[in-house]
């Protein structure tokens, strides 16, 4: 039998189903229901990768079913080079941040039952090609974060979970005034991503109306990108979360800012994007240079992180500006590969964390030599974010460097700034909190003793060495979708 992409969505429902009729004092199956669940949808996510055909291309494993006729909306899933890529980094970085789960003790039921939502949003938001369902899913996906930053979180997090609220709302209200305006725009009356490519390529939006379209599209999941100066949402957000919930944000969420940027702007309304897309390149150059320099002054380990993530969303929005095909295809590697190491890093930094009950460089100190695993695991995801050959990084941001080189030089050459920004601040966490003297208090720290523990951290680094070794593993996927966003370009 052959899966069908419902199965995602339908594994996550069942097993929020299954968590409502488990009582709340027994952790053990509640965790485990869950965990079988996510290792279901990973290994789902790994079949539908491998199943994909690069040489038909296109859109593959279509449901369709009509919902709302009057309107044009319909049920429509179907994945291709790009969004089945983004679904395997889901299947990954959401089984690792349940598996990084296990110290929360408090409210164990409601926990699950969340974070099974945000997992099923956003499968949901990744694999519809119906713009109406699109956004219904990131909803989905976006409204679970508030309460479990709220409940689960650290230190400042009613703050940090109000902030993010009010910034993803506010993003996510101009991204509709967009997304409506295209609906009427086309004058299909049709929600359907697949029948409005089909007809634009012949029957454009005028230029005046996609003017207005594009921006508020742009702007409006730019903020989930933390596009500057809109990102201050995410620094406090990241470091007050809990361990899984970083991941899942960092790592994955505001992805679908890209993801959504790519599908409903840049390829829907190409004659607009010519005329906006230099402010963004500018924009992302800020991103890059200015996050970069905050880290460079942080403290807090999960900080430094939060501000390096915002900073690097600046490569994958230089990379949508090339109009090329080797920077749209660094602009995908690049989902994927940052989303792999933010998810690692933060899953690093909370193993720190909550054995220390620190994040302060300055209280740390020396854990490598108590902790040999963890800081081996961390240097080399500072490695990973600093683009040092061999990871999955440094082929993605070289792409997006080279994509960006014969468009917009000056800007390439203050990205490779960026890099080298990187590396001060990631060395700096090294060498303050895991090399040098140990702390007294930690003497009797240890890495984690039991197997099932240290699988997250080296499934991560694992995918960051294998792509980073072998990147023509999904480069062959995204370059049968990337080709026909650019063609378009190249014939101006």
């Amino acid at each position: 039998m052959i899966p069908n992409l419902s199965q995602f969505i339908l594994l996550t429902l069942l097993g929020i189903v299954f968590l409502f009729m488990i009582p709340p004092q027994k952790t053990v199956v509640i965790r485990r229901i869950t965990n079988i669940t996510l290792f279901l949808t990973a290994l789902l996510s790994v079949w539908f990768f491998c199943a994909y055909d690069t040489s038909v291309g296109g859109f593959q494993f279509v449901q369709n079913i009509p919902w709302v006729t009057s309107l044009g909306i319909s049920y429509h899933l179907g994945i291709d080079g790009i969004n089945s890529l983004l679904v395997l980094l889901l299947g990954i970085v959401s089984y690792s941040g349940l598996l990084v789960s296990k110290s929360v003790q408090d409210r164990v039921k409601e926990y699950h039952i969340m974070y099974l939502l945000i997992v099923a949003g956003t499968f949901g938001a990744f694999l519809s090609l119906d713009i109406f369902f699109f956004y219904f899913f990131h909803e989905v996906a976006t409204i679970p974060v508030f309460l479990m930053i709220g409940i689960w979180g650290t230190g400042k997090k009613e703050y940090a979970a109000m902030k993010l609220t009010l910034y993803l709302v506010a993003g996510a209200a101009i991204a509709l005034i967009g997304l409506i305006g295209l609906y009427l725009s086309t004058g299909l009356g049709t929600f359907d991503l697949v029948a409005i490519q089909q007809h634009l390529a012949s029957n454009p939006i005028p230029l005046h109306l996609q003017n207005i379209i594009f921006p508020l599209i742009v702007l409006g999941f730019g903020i989930t990108l933390t596009l500057w100066p809109f990102h201050t949402w995410a620094p406090v957000g990241y470091a007050e979360a809990p361990t899984a919930i970083s991941m899942m944000h960092a790592g994955v969420l505001k992805k679908m800012g890209a993801y959504a940027i790519i599908r409903f702007a840049i390829q829907l309304m190409p004659e607009a994007a010519q005329i906006w897309i230099p402010i963004i390149a500018t924009l992302a150059v800020v991103n890059i240079i200015f996050c970069g320099l905050v880290a460079l002054t942080q403290r807090d380990l999960k900080y430094i992180l939060s501000y390096s993530s915002c900073s690097h969303m600046g490569y994958i929005l230089l990379g949508l500006a090339c109009f090329n095909i080797i920077g749209i295809n660094g602009v995908v590697f690049l989902i994927f590969a940052h989303g792999i190491m933010a998810a690692l890093a933060f899953a690093l930094a909370g193993f720190v964390a909550d054995h220390t009950k620190t994040r302060n460089l300055d209280e740390l100190g020396g854990l490598s030599k108590v902790m040999p695993f963890i800081g081996t695991c961390f240097m080399m995801a500072a490695l990973a974010s600093a683009g040092v050959p061999g990871f999955a990084n440094f082929v993605a941001e070289i792409m997006v460097l080279l994509g960006a080189w014969d468009q917009y030089r000056w800007h390439a050459v203050a990205a490779v700034l960026g890099i080298v920004i990187t590396a001060i601040y990631m060395l700096k966490a090294i060498r303050l909190g895991f090399q040098g003297p140990l702390n007294p208090r930690w003497k009797e720290l240890r890495d984690p003793e039991v197997l099932s523990a240290k699988i997250p951290f080296v499934l991560l680094l694992g995918v960051l060495l294998i792509v980073g070794c072998w990147p023509s593993l999904i480069l062959n996927h995204i370059g049968t979708s990337t080709k026909p966003v650019v063609e378009y370009f190249a014939k101006k």
